[in-house]
């Protein structure tokens, strides 16, 4: 007999069981990462976010599970569903909450429905995705939200869940021996362009490092926060990630965190940060107390790759959005979410508007392969 339980806080599962479960070391769906959040008060209820984390059981020994939330807006999701609050709620309907199926503020794909790698695990897949479908019709919710999914976790959802995809730009490595091979495999333009955007921060005066983040000291990490907080209040945004979150990073998660740093006379003026994975790094964050033309893309971009190259990692998803990442060797990908609407005649008229929206998302990603930066088309 197979259980589903829900937990208001992931300690409430046992950090072994739950990582047992991840079918990769993906770091953002790790119990220490996901307890991290919640346990430095960047998860909460009046931030929108009330941990709501599914597990099934069988005779007690968990063999499923999935990060998930009861969100009392769309904050931190990165698939945009404001259009659909509005006209539910026009109709006379309460949006919020709903249910999501996601890493908070994280739009990376990976894991979302953790099951292991065995041979149960697409029909574990299948039961996870009935179990959050069923407690959003339990507890009368307008939506169950499943976001940034492996592309092998698809088939678990079945065909009352609206399909939605989107458009990110990844780096992937072509077995490049240094920055230099990366280069010459770029047509000219490109190649010339990021050679004077790197030749503008190597004049600034500033040093430039990676760094492990179990090497940083508390002063470090306390500057990495501030500059990282300053760009989302320069920008009017919420900064979600606290002081304390930042603060236990490195001890936390180790050298699975790497921060570029940028430095003047010792002092850290700008930052980039990373997590990573065995064969993948994550750009997350950035911040800057300094004005340096390209500084933004040598530590967000140029310094990722030539991390990924030395380490040997075979791919680098610098982050959501950003047509400019084409320029700098990073190719369309395409992202994926599923998402039920208990409606019935609000899930159709959905349906409909989404079909018109995939339709411009392969235009869209087929013009982007149009303009590929590289001599010879990769992938």
């Amino acid at each position: 007999m197979i259980e589903a339980r829900f937990h208001d806080s992931i300690d409430g599962i046992p950090a072994t069981a739950w990582d047992a479960l991840r079918p990769d070391d993906n770091p953002f769906v790790s119990h220490a990462f996901l307890s991290l959040l919640e346990r430095t008060g960047c998860v909460r209820p009046d931030w929108g976010w009330r941990p709501h984390h599914l597990g099934l059981y069988e005779n007690d020994a968990l063999i499923a599970a999935a990060p998930l939330y009861l969100k009392g807006n769309s904050h931190g999701e990165f698939v945009f569903d404001w259009s659909w609050a509005s006209a539910w709620e026009r109709a006379g309907g309460d949006y919020y909450p709903k249910l999501l199926n996601a890493v908070p503020y994280s739009p990376v794909p990976g894991p979302r429905l953790l099951a292991g790698r065995g041979p149960h695990a697409q029909a574990r897949h299948a039961l996870l995705a009935k179990a959050m479908k069923g407690l959003a019709e339990q507890l009368n919710l307008s939506s169950v939200h499943a976001n940034f999914l492996r592309d092998d976790e698809l088939a678990a959802f079945d065909g009352d869940w609206l399909e939605r995809s989107d458009v990110q730009f990844h780096w992937h490595n072509h077995g490049h021996a240094d920055f230099a091979g990366f280069l010459a495999a770029l047509n000219h333009k490109k190649r010339k362009n990021i050679r004077q955007e790197r030749s503008h921060v190597a004049g600034s005066g500033l040093s430039i490092e990676m760094r492990g983040g179990g090497s940083l000291g508390t002063s470090e990490w306390r500057r990495i926060h501030a500059l990282y907080e300053a760009t989302f209040d320069a920008k009017g945004n919420h900064a979600a990630l606290t002081r304390s979150f930042f603060a236990a990073l490195g001890e936390t998660l180790g050298d699975a965190v790497q921060v570029a740093l940028a430095r003047m006379d010792h002092e850290i003026v700008a930052m980039a940060l990373f997590l990573q994975g065995n064969d993948t790094l994550y750009g997350r964050y950035w911040g800057a107390a300094v004005d340096v033309p390209g500084l933004h893309f040598e530590l967000c971009y140029y310094q990722g790759i030539e991390h990924a190259i030395r380490h040997g990692l075979q791919r680098f998803e610098p982050g959501a959005q950003g047509e400019h990442k084409l320029a700098r060797g990073f190719l369309p990908v395409r992202t994926h979410s599923r998402h039920y609407l208990v409606n019935g005649s609000f899930r159709d008229a959905v349906r409909q508007a989404l079909t018109h929206e995939a339709e411009a998302i392969d235009d869209y990603a087929r013009e982007l392969l149009q303009h590929s930066p590289y001599a010879h088309v990769s992938s």
